[in-house]
């Protein structure tokens, strides 16, 4: 094969047929066997997956795969795909290399500055130390690092594929930082997810390399085959809270899983903008029940039933802020009982200025049938 796609796994998934992907159990020093392939033989920090999770099997493939072949990185259930969703084969992956250098995922758009990001979620002294070393052993990548560690992007999930010599030489620059600051943080108190520092500030670190060579990138889009078990299992904790009408209750457990695992929100783990919808199913019907001692779930208590709900009337809101409405919005307001707040809530979220919002509200509200 001209091209060898090493699927990172940690857990027992229906391969791809395509011989293209090769599974490779991560942490496989610390974990029984899956029966796949394993980054625990030869030149191996498999025994660190703790701290730098998939990157265990990216080092594995960079120091005991000898090719001058492509080769890249993908996940059990993330997958490099066309925008129509199919998975990339061969002839796809060698069409895309012959003008570029490196296929990456598509840079994520942060509301917010990946330090800011960063700080919120994680021990920012990882980063600021991270930042240090770059500054120290390459200090041609600091004043890219600094630049971008204040703007709004990054990449996301570790996920590549170059020629062997551009992986290579881009494993020797990641490595060798992680090795520094290896010795100058402790992550060793962190709870499980905090603990995969290094995993974590990787994605980041990707972009600053690609940009400071200046190669030429192809952000390609990135499919997921399952969803993941953590957001799975907060939506049907969730689905539980609004059958019971405990809006108190459903909003202490997402904050608390928040707090837990910070990336639930992100797109790469809430494919579907589930847990979205239900954030603000908890959002107005706290609201609600202060202004009228009603709410939503008074009437909808299904989880499915009070997605499709919202995304009615989110659809509705933006088209209306787009003055692009359809019949099908038009009929759904006016079928649906909807507050005030209902509405309020999610003109916030489409609207940047006061004035387009309180436009959007009374045009929303006009359309009502009740």
């Amino acid at each position: 094969m001209a091209v060898t796609i090493f699927t990172m796994t940690h857990k027992k998934f229906r391969e791809p047929t395509d011989p293209v992907y090769v599974p490779l159990q991560v942490g496989r020093a610390c974990s029984q066997d899956l029966g796949y392939p394993g980054d625990h033989t030869g030149e191996s920090i498999s025994e660190k997956n703790c701290y730098y999770g998939e990157l265990t099997g990216v080092y594995w493939v960079w120091k005991n795969v000898r090719t001058g072949n492509y080769v890249g990185i993908c996940h059990y259930r993330r997958y490099f795909c066309t925008e129509e969703g199919r998975i990339l084969n061969e002839k796809d992956y060698l069409s895309i290399l012959r003008e570029y250098d490196i296929i990456t995922s598509k840079k994520l758009k942060l509301n917010f500055s990946y330090f800011d990001g960063y700080a919120s979620d994680y021990n920012i002294f990882d980063l600021i130390t991270t930042g240090e070393v770059i500054r120290q052993k390459y200090p041609e990548y600091y004043e890219n690092f600094e630049r971008l560690v204040h703007g709004n992007g990054t990449y996301f999930a570790n996920m590549m594929v170059a020629d062997k010599a551009l992986y290579d030489e881009y494993c020797a620059w990641l490595f060798s930082i992680f090795d520094e600051v290896e010795k100058r943080i402790d992550a060793s108190g962190y709870d499980d997810y905090h603990k995969r520092v290094f995993g974590f500030i990787s994605e980041f670190l990707l972009l600053v390399w690609v940009e400071t060579k200046g190669l030429k990138v192809f952000e390609c889009k990135v499919g997921m085959t399952t969803e993941k078990y953590e957001t799975r299992q907060m939506k049907e904790n969730l689905a539980d809270f609004f059958r019971e009408k405990d809006i108190a209750g459903a909003k202490a457990y997402f904050l608390e899983s928040l707090e837990k695992r910070p990336d639930v929100l992100m797109e790469a783990s809430d494919i579907t903008g589930e847990l979205k919808i239900a954030m603000q199913v908890v959002a107005v019907c706290e609201l609600e029940l202060q202004r009228s001692g009603e709410c939503v779930l008074d009437r909808i208590r299904e989880f499915d039933d009070l997605v499709r709900y919202f995304t009615g009337l989110n659809d509705a809101v933006n088209a209306c802020r787009l003055d692009t409405l359809r019949e099908s919005s038009i009929r759904f307001l006016k079928e649906e009982r909807i507050s005030d707040t209902a509405i309020e809530a999610s003109a916030r979220m489409f609207c940047a200025e006061e004035e387009e919002r309180r436009r959007v509200e009374a045009a929303v509200k006009s359309l009502r049938g009740y």
